[in-house]
């Protein structure tokens, strides 16, 4: 998405480097704390790199082979991952997952989703408990919306009613996607994450994350380096207009938690299983 998105920043004008340039560094500031979208970012540029000499149409050309490149690319990753972590699912059918880590917000069939949907079209019966994911209900409007599409069993929870569900024996383990992991193999995510687990590592559940290795940081030692961004008050507060809450109360509302790797029982990647220590 952040490659096609400096492509379609664009527009149809031909432009010299020193612009890309600058609208690349524009985008990567919109999610600090998600390290994909300044991965392919800094890809774009490098690319940019090899055509700085040239025409501006031809370095329009090589990007857009580019972004196509990373597309396909994010596809196969998809694919893998769902190969990977498919034992896990066999063995843990019932799990819970938070936001939305599946075919829409990747290109290809998800992150955390991906096993479950290979389990799925292999007649594995598996069953998703999704958080509807606090403030912004990425669960709630994305994650179940497609699990329906799709035809796999799925129950709607709040994020308040996991540990409800694993201490009644409803579930089997977690699966997350992640945003960014650092060096550590500490993990950022959507908030609430961490709290689940928590909540695992007390019930003694297992908790997967699912990413390609363009989530990998190497060059972030730890989860305290990771800038975590915070969202506006209104989300909190209110939703569609309606306030829900009193004016002007002081509101937390990070977008992002970080799991330690204490509490991450194994790494689905798209090159293989990543298992402490890491």
């Amino acid at each position: 998405a952040a490659a096609y998105g400096l492509i379609t920043g664009m527009g149809e004008e031909a432009h010299p480097f020193e612009t890309v340039r600058q609208r690349a560094e524009y985008l990567m500031q919109t999610r600090p704390t998600a390290v994909n979208l300044s991965w392919a970012l800094r890809r774009m540029l490098r690319c940019a790199e090899r055509y700085r000499n040239e025409q501006g149409a031809a370095l329009m050309a090589g990007l857009e082979a580019e972004a196509r490149a990373i597309h396909e690319e994010d596809v196969a990753a998809c694919k893998a991952i769902g190969e990977a972590g498919l034992p896990f699912v066999r063995q843990h059918p019932r799990l819970v997952t938070h936001c939305n880590a599946g075919a829409l917000a990747v290109s290809g069939i998800g992150t955390a989703l991906a096993p479950v949907y290979v389990a799925h079209r292999q007649g594995i019966g598996v069953h998703v408990y999704v958080d509807e994911t606090r403030p912004l209900l990425q669960g709630a409007r994305l994650t179940a919306y497609e699990l329906g599409r799709a035809g796999v069993p799925m129950t709607l929870m709040t994020d308040s009613m996991a540990a409800s569900a694993m201490s009644t024996g409803r579930v089997d383990g977690a699966i997350v996607g992640a945003d960014r992991i650092a060096a550590n193999g500490d993990v950022a995510n959507k908030i609430g994450t961490l709290n689940l687990a928590v909540l695992c590592r007390y019930f003694r559940l297992p908790f997967y994350v699912a990413c390609p290795t363009s989530t990998l940081d190497p060059d972030t030692p730890g989860g305290e380096d990771i800038e975590i961004e915070q969202r506006a008050a209104g989300e909190v507060t209110g939703t569609g207009g309606s306030r829900r809450a009193p004016a002007g109360v002081d509101v937390y509302n990070p977008a992002f938690d970080v799991t330690p790797s204490s509490l991450v029982t194994a790494i689905i990647t798209d090159r293989g299983i990543i298992e402490p220590p890491y």
